[in-house]
């Protein structure tokens, strides 16, 4: 009976440990670097002071380039990285205030969890607001998601995981009140391993980024956690009156005898 609830963290545990190996193998470190060059850009332009990086897929320091003093990475099972505070908790249950992060980076991890809409709801909780959110994933709109969608022979690596659009997780981020601020994507090369081939198509890193911008491996998504600008309107309220009903319609009776009646013509 209790197989149902250990079977999906199994499986997300087995999808984590995959794609950290693929990770340490070539193809993946110069994706994982094409990926540390697009936050290394978009991170020192956001402010605050404290920065978390949720999930551990890779134990790397994303933060690197953050102007933001506190700096932590909080998952399950961790590897301490210099420079990056370790919080030991399920990524989905935070034991974090609400509203009390300035930024939150989020680097693979809805791809390889049973419950990516959970994950990033919890991360949306605890942003603050004007706040941002970072999104890194796999790109299924890209020569990878062909490969995947393909099933060719050299593709059966740790990256087959369950890919999100950019436009799917607009959708989910749009409900948690934040407005996606910018995508982009890197490494427009195909996910050969084999490393001649990848250097002799180097030559499509300059095509993609110039006549198909959205079609790199992986994304980056920007988000912005919305206040709400609404004013309640106050309704003026009633007057009542502060005397009995009697003495009111005494007082009114007294009022109009004391009137002076109009002079007849």
């Amino acid at each position: 009976m209790k197989l149902p609830r250990i079977w999906p963290q199994y499986a997300q545990g087995a999808q984590k440990q995959a794609l950290s190996e693929w990770f340490l193998s070539p193809l993946g470190q110069e994706l994982l670097s094409a990926e540390q060059q697009l936050l290394d850009h978009i991170l020192p332009d956001l402010f605050g002071y404290h920065a978390l990086q949720l999930g551990q897929v890779v134990p790397c320091h994303l933060l690197r380039e953050s102007r933001i003093l506190h700096r932590f990475v909080a998952d399950k099972q961790l590897v301490l990285v210099q420079g990056l505070s370790a919080l030991q908790t399920l990524p989905h249950q935070l034991p974090l205030a609400s509203q009390s992060v300035d930024v939150v980076v989020i680097h693979h991890l809805l791809e390889v969890t049973h419950s990516p809409h959970a994950l990033l709801r919890e991360a949306a909780r605890v942003v603050i607001p004007e706040g941002h959110i970072l999104i890194v994933g796999f790109n299924p709109w890209s020569l990878w998601g062909l490969w995947r969608f393909c099933r060719m022979p050299w593709t059966t690596t740790g990256w087959l995981t369950q890919a999100l659009s950019a436009q799917r997780l607009h959708d989910w981020l749009s409900l948690l009140g934040f407005e996606m601020l910018g995508v982009e994507t890197s490494y427009f090369r195909p996910p050969v391993t084999a490393n001649p081939l990848r250097q002799h198509l180097l030559w499509l890193e300059t095509l993609g980024r110039r006549y198909w911008p959205h079609g790199g491996a992986s994304y980056v998504i920007l988000a912005q956690k919305k206040s709400s600008c609404l004013t309640p309107i106050r309704l003026r309220p009633q007057i009542r009156a502060l005397m009995p009903a009697g003495l009111a319609t005494e007082s009114r009776k007294e009022y109009q005898q004391n009137q002076t009646p109009p002079v007849e013509e």
